[in-house]
């Protein structure tokens, strides 16, 4: 049992990780931290020619203000999310069990997940799009600049914060896996969103390491906040190219 050393170490922190304040503050932990690398190169990006060379939209260094994106993720985690997660912790205790989950099934458990809450933000962000009223009410406020940097992965109203939040927090619940998996499916589903929005095409990125173009990546989601009508589906391309509204060129 590879994970067991690991996972035996968390139980030791049993009562953080079932305190009703666990959510909200690993949420804005990895959330921030993952920002942090590409608040960094936002940083360099108007001085180092060969940061700027890697940016999506050139022209777009700072447009959107890091303060405004990270209040309203502020805001929406403290008057939203914290106390669903007190009503959570009430009706519903965590239970902890004592062995980890073997690696292979954790891997594999995160991956189906990954896929389906693809699915799932697909078909809610193609009605959203769809239906005017749906994106003048709701997601039109993340779609308030139309480049894209780290910290506009949140810049969303209440609604989108929490429908999205109930799809990655029941995906994993639905499918029975082990809370290890879902904390690990957590911390890719969010560095996958920020990378998704962390406007470079790096040499490294997710979207270049997965062959055959199945995975879109910041380029993917930056042609979305860039013409709309576009790159429905946040991580992978299958949903798109089958609804036809797939899109590559800028």
């Amino acid at each position: 049992m590879l994970l067991q050393p690991f996972w035996s170490f968390l139980l030791g922190h049993a009562s953080l990780l079932c305190s009703p304040f666990f959510p909200v503050v690993f949420s804005l932990s990895v959330y921030l931290s993952c920002c942090l690398p590409y608040l960094l190169l936002d940083a360099l990006a108007s001085r180092c020619a060969l940061v700027r060379r890697y940016k999506l939209q050139p022209a777009s260094v700072g447009s959107a203000s890091p303060g405004v994106c990270l209040a309203l993720t502020l805001y929406n985690h403290l008057l939203f999310i914290f106390p669903l997660s007190v009503l959570h912790w009430y009706l519903r205790p965590v239970h902890l069990p004592e062995q980890a989950p073997p690696l292979p099934r954790l891997l594999a458990q995160v991956f189906v997940c990954l896929l389906l809450f693809d699915f799932q933000s697909f078909t809610w962000h193609l009605l959203h799009h769809r239906v005017p009223w749906l994106y003048r009410t709701f997601h039109k406020v993340h779609h308030t600049f139309s480049s894209t940097s780290a910290l506009t992965a949140e810049y969303t109203g209440a609604w989108e914060t929490l429908s999205l939040g109930l799809f990655a927090a029941s995906t994993p619940v639905l499918l029975g896996t082990h809370p290890l998996t879902q904390l690990l499916f957590f911390v890719v589903n969010i560095w996958l969103s920020v990378e998704d929005h962390c406007g470079y095409d790096l040499p490294w990125a997710t979207h270049r390491l997965v062959p055959l173009g199945l995975f879109g990546g910041a380029r993917h989601h930056d042609l979305h906040h860039l013409r709309s009508r576009c790159n429905y589906a946040p991580y992978f391309t299958h949903w798109d190219r089958l609804a036809g509204t797939l899109c590559t060129q800028y």
